[in-house]
């Protein structure tokens, strides 16, 4: 199978190597073994809405963000897409294909420009059967994702729609947070567009503008733009997440 990417082979090599390196379950190798990895990956280029893979198709493959961003959602019987995680570069997705030949679940689609390496699941379960440290960082992986969904379940079957945003909006200012002091404004960026963070936080469009303009009618963030916001008071979002307004 040819690359598609068009580079010379040193570059590819190049790339290839830095993508394997940025990977968690990857970066704790020697680079003889990362190299090892890399000749076993093909790179793969997409441009913004394009699909990397469907539900329903053949689980074949462990694939690596390089560049980029991809959404992974399921759609329900009436065609609403849920999305279930924002992969960023050196995220993984496809894992299932290492331990089931059943057909994938989920859908995955670039939300900008992405360059993805690809690994064929034969070539994964050698390496990790000859390397169990990635079986271990994989199960590690596996685990901080699980807590992380049964997180998200719980909050969208458990909280209205103005805490779940509270507390998305707190755990991105956490994540950008510079100064350590919470009575500074923070100034945060949405990672995603409103449809797919309405999507991601189980709510609908509608709803999620309604909760951002109440918000800052309260005076608790300022928008600007379509992504940015500026968190003016923490303290309010606080007591919004945990019901005491």
């Amino acid at each position: 199978m040819e690359h598609c990417c068009h580079h010379h082979d040193e570059n590819k090599q190049d790339m290839k190597s830095l993508c394997i390196s940025i990977v968690p379950i990857f970066n704790h190798l020697q680079y003889d073994e990362m190299l090892e990895i890399v000749k076993t990956s093909k790179t793969k280029t997409f441009k913004k809405g394009e699909m990397v893979f469907r539900a329903g198709e053949p689980s074949e493959h462990l694939y690596i963000v390089h560049k980029g961003q991809v959404k992974i959602y399921r759609l329900s019987e009436s065609g609403k897409e849920q999305i279930i995680r924002i992969m960023e570069p050196g995220d993984f997705m496809g894992q299932l294909s290492l331990f089931t030949d059943e057909s994938l679940t989920s859908y995955a689609e670039t939300m900008k420009d992405t360059e993805i390496c690809a690994i064929h699941k034969s070539e994964m379960k050698e390496m990790l059967l000859s390397n169990p440290s990635i079986s271990l960082k994989i199960i590690e992986e596996f685990s901080r994702r699980l807590n992380e969904t049964e997180k998200n379940i719980e909050s969208i079957s458990s909280q209205d729609s103005e805490k779940r945003l509270a507390s998305y909006l707190l755990e991105l200012s956490a994540a950008d947070e510079k100064t350590g002091s919470k009575y500074e404004a923070i100034q945060i960026t949405l990672p995603m567009s409103k449809k797919d963070l309405a999507s991601y936080i189980g709510m609908t469009r509608e709803t999620l503008s309604r909760r951002l303009s109440s918000f800052q009618d309260q005076g608790l963030i300022s928008m600007s733009g379509q992504r940015k916001i500026t968190i003016l008071d923490v303290d309010g979002l606080n007591e919004i997440e945990n019901g005491e307004n």
